[in-house]
């Protein structure tokens, strides 16, 4: 498996776009988490979603001519809800901890 640094990169932009859409599904306004925390949570997201898509060889068969996809937005997006997925288990843990 080849992942060259413009996959990188666009994983990075589409982060950006995803963190905010993230942002906006799981808070439910239209700023999500904040400018700087979307793009933080986008960009994680966009990476381990690109990942998953490449290992997994997900393909939504939306291929195109351009280099930033719908797929690519879809998988980061996927990466996003993962990544708070996972920090909210680790919170709750931490928190039922605390109480015993």
């Amino acid at each position: 498996m080849n992942i060259g640094p413009d996959e990188i990169v666009t994983w990075l932009i589409v982060g950006a776009l995803a963190g905010s859409l993230t942002g906006m599904l799981i808070k439910g306004r239209k700023e999500g988490f904040g400018h700087l925390l979307n793009l933080a949570i986008g960009l994680v997201g966009a990476l381990i979603g690109g990942y998953l898509f490449k290992v997994l060889h997900i393909s939504l068969g939306l291929l195109g001519q351009i280099t930033i996809s719908l797929q690519e937005v879809v998988a980061a997006l996927v990466g996003s809800l993962i990544f708070l997925g996972a920090i909210w288990l680790v919170r709750k843990k931490l928190a039922k901890r605390k109480q015993t």
